[in-house]
């Protein structure tokens, strides 16, 4: 039997209170649901790894438990989770395993549980070190939480953070954002994640917008806070690795960078995206029909199939994924994986976006400009 290494997700989707910017699969004020909420992803958990022992030799490389919110719940829970997963897959002895956790509701004691159950990577949403800018978002958190969050981690002897900040809030400065860079660069994470707000459809946030409440930067000022920041952070010794991300030498996250080269995972629990064996599916975003269906002992309806990829769609996507990453597409591994030459095969699109300035070709990579990676969206449109 072949060996097929995959990353796992897990989606916790409790919240205490939904940011108002979040379109991610949430639900707030549901804290009774928890139990069953966990008996069934379980279920999942032992159902899925049955399924696809029977394909495959699978080895587990990275573990990301991600929300929603996932230190609100108890730390009891996150432990019988993992150890179900450890009972059911092989798990790789160096596998990277990340828990997203909130200022505001991680204590010293989850997070000491976290560390005794084997999680060694720590991703702290904290947003912003500016406490209006926290309240006007709908955080449930000041900054002088997470100061003690990440105190509390390093007692708890993690040595692998990242923390998340966002530019492009209403109202935010660049002398705001500097401050912030400032902050928690003096911490010396080992991850720190910039990302862009967006306006998702149907959010607080976007109803605030529309009736004129609040107001974005304009958009020559959030590309100034993006390039500040890739600034600041490469001279404080960040390797600018994704659009998003910087890491210290060695820290890049091993389970999204997985994602961006197109490798398979599973994903479990409401709401939960998973790819494997060039399937794209979902589980159902809806807490109540998921938990309903496993108690029922109907689970299949809680997926939702996506995609079945042909050839031509899996190339355009690692097109696509690869030049998320800053050092893009490597044409030697496209060439092994795919027994083609992308040169070739994106002769248009490639000349293309090279006129534009978007993308350029240097001995074995291709990769965004400067230019590209402000306007990626356009680059990205060409292998959707």
């Amino acid at each position: 039997m072949k060996q097929q290494d995959i990353g796992i997700y897990v989606h916790i989707p409790f919240c205490k209170q939904k940011c108002y910017y979040c379109d991610f699969y949430s639900e707030a004020k549901k804290e009774s649901w928890v139990p069953r909420y966990i008996k069934s992803l379980l279920n999942e958990i032992e159902q899925e790894a049955k399924k696809n022992a029977q394909e495959a030799m699978l080895v587990v490389k990275t573990i990301y438990i991600g929300g929603g919110t996932p230190s609100y719940i108890e730390s009891s829970y996150i432990m019988q989770i993992l150890q179900e997963i450890y009972t059911k897959f092989e798990i790789a002895q160096n596998a990277e395993i990340t828990i997203e956790v909130n200022p505001g509701s991680v204590t010293l004691e989850k997070l000491e549980d976290y560390k005794k159950v084997g999680i060694n990577r720590l991703s702290i949403g904290l947003q912003s070190t500016h406490n209006h800018l926290l309240q006007m978002i709908g955080r449930i958190h000041n900054y002088y939480d997470f100061i003690d969050a990440y105190h509390f981690a390093k007692e708890a002897g993690f040595e692998n953070i990242n923390v998340d900040l966002m530019i492009g809030l209403p109202n935010q400065t660049l002398i705001e954002l500097q401050d912030s860079l400032e902050e928690i660069i003096s911490l010396e994470p080992q991850h720190i994640a910039i990302y862009s707000l967006i306006v998702e459809e149907e959010t607080y946030l976007q109803k605030q917008l529309q009736e004129g409440i609040l107001q974005l930067p304009k958009e020559e000022l959030e590309r100034k806070m993006y390039w500040q920041a890739k600034q600041i952070l490469e001279e404080n010794g960040y390797i600018h690795y994704e659009i998003s991300n910087f890491s210290k030498p060695g820290f890049q996250s091993q389970h999204n960078l997985d994602c961006w080269r197109q490798k398979e995972y599973l994903g479990f629990g409401a709401g939960a995206h998973s790819y494997i064996n060039h399937m794209r599916y979902s589980n159902i975003d809806s807490l109540k029909i998921y938990i309903q269906n496993w108690e029922k002992r109907s689970p299949e309806k809680n997926k939702r199939l996506h995609e079945k990829q042909t050839m031509i769609e899996k190339q355009k996507e690692y097109m696509l994924l690869s030049l998320r990453k800053l050092e893009g597409v490597c044409i030697s591994e496209f060439k092994s994986k795919f027994v083609a030459n992308p040169i070739y095969l994106y002769h248009n699109e490639l000349e293309k976006l090279t006129k534009q300035g978007l993308v350029q070709i240097e001995e074995d990579m291709i990769k965004l400009t400067n230019k590209g990676i402000d306007l990626a969206n356009i680059v990205w449109q060409e292998f959707v």
